[in-house]
């Protein structure tokens, strides 16, 4: 078993990492996400209320949009990463591991006079297909001549007797859709999805180097309640046009100052063996940064992973010393047509 953060467990791999792992380079992966924390927001107020404590733009939602950004707090820190679905009358917050009752809490502390209520989402869970066939996959059980898309938009499809949203999702690298699913159902609708041929199960340890391979930082692993917004160096995440929200003077402040002192960066080591987390990084004799994640990539037969770096050393192509032997170099971050 795996442990994505805290004490929840998950299949760390369904007997070859190696293989589930082709399965998301090459075809179509099931990865059961039933981990990450869900919460519902109902009520005539919830927009303009989620709206003014979030760093995204929740405003003009409409139904089967959706948003990525965070939960900020006073000082601007970071609380949670949170993707926001907009349904007909109600919004669903996908959060990071374990975060379900905490950023409930939150929410409640900020209720006063709003039409807004919060419940748990645990009776739905998310399915995600990831690869570059699991477009043609979905096409196939779901007979939808067109799926939704970009991230983070969705529909009501039918799949295999079952009505089921599905939200094009974003932050992988390859092509991914999340299936929520009715919990009493799920079981029996993964069967079938296996049965039909299509998608290949896989854990959270393929998931996990696909997403080191493609430079794409998560909660909890690489950012967390010490960190900026700016510092996890994720585009689209803050909109800087909209109105006032918890923190966002500090947010704003940093942004128009033009500059972070220190960001999440990819990073490619040539080493054999992944340092931990924590291992320090140095540019120039001096500490410029630690490591965040490591692990060894199947495709580039090298260590890859993530760091959070000072300004001085985190321009792509910059080539710092791990701590206890060996170099590594500053990958461009996803997106950035420059670097390593």
């Amino acid at each position: 078993m795996a442990h994505p953060e805290g004490e929840i467990e998950v299949p760390a791999h369904y007997g070859s990492v190696d293989e589930e792992y082709r399965a998301l380079r090459r075809g179509c992966g099931l990865l059961d996400r039933s981990w990450v924390a869900r919460l519902e927001l109902s009520g005539e107020d919830r927009h303009r209320f989620l709206n003014g404590l979030v760093t995204c733009d929740v405003r003009g939602l409409a139904e089967g949009e959706g948003v990525y950004g965070f939960f900020t707090g006073r000082k601007g820190h970071l609380l949670a990463e949170v993707v926001v679905r907009a349904r007909a009358d109600r919004l669903w917050l996908e959060l990071p591991p374990g975060k379900d009752a905490e950023i409930s809490e939150h929410l409640g502390r900020y209720l006063i006079s709003d039409r807004v209520e919060v419940v748990s989402l645990e009776a739905t869970l998310p399915l995600t297909l990831l690869g570059p066939e699991a477009p043609d996959r979905l096409q196939d059980l779901t007979g939808a001549q067109e799926l939704p898309g970009p991230p983070w938009r969705h529909a009501e499809l039918e799949l295999l007797g079952c009505e089921v949203l599905v939200s094009a999702d974003g932050r992988w690298g390859v092509a991914a859709y999340t299936l929520w699913v009715p919990a009493a159902e799920a079981s029996a609708l993964v069967d079938q999805l296996l049965a039909s041929g299509g998608p290949v199960p896989v854990g959270y340890q393929a998931a996990d180097l696909l997403r080191l391979e493609e430079g794409i930082a998560w909660y909890g692993r690489d950012f967390g309640p010490a960190n900026l917004p700016q510092e996890t160096g994720i585009e689209g995440a803050i909109d800087y046009e909209k109105g006032c929200y918890l923190g966002q003077e500090v947010v704003a402040r940093l942004h128009f100052r033009g500059q972070v002192s220190r960001m999440l960066r990819p990073l490619g080591f040539e080493s054999d063996e992944p340092p931990p987390p924590g291992t320090p990084l140095i540019y120039e004799g001096r500490e410029a940064g630690r490591v965040t994640s490591a692990v060894r990539s199947l495709a580039k037969g090298r260590v890859v992973g993530i760091g959070l770096l000072q300004r001085r050393a985190m321009e792509p192509g910059t080539r710092l010393q791990v701590e206890g032997g060996g170099e590594v170099v500053v990958r461009a971050l996803p997106g950035e047509t420059s670097g390593a």
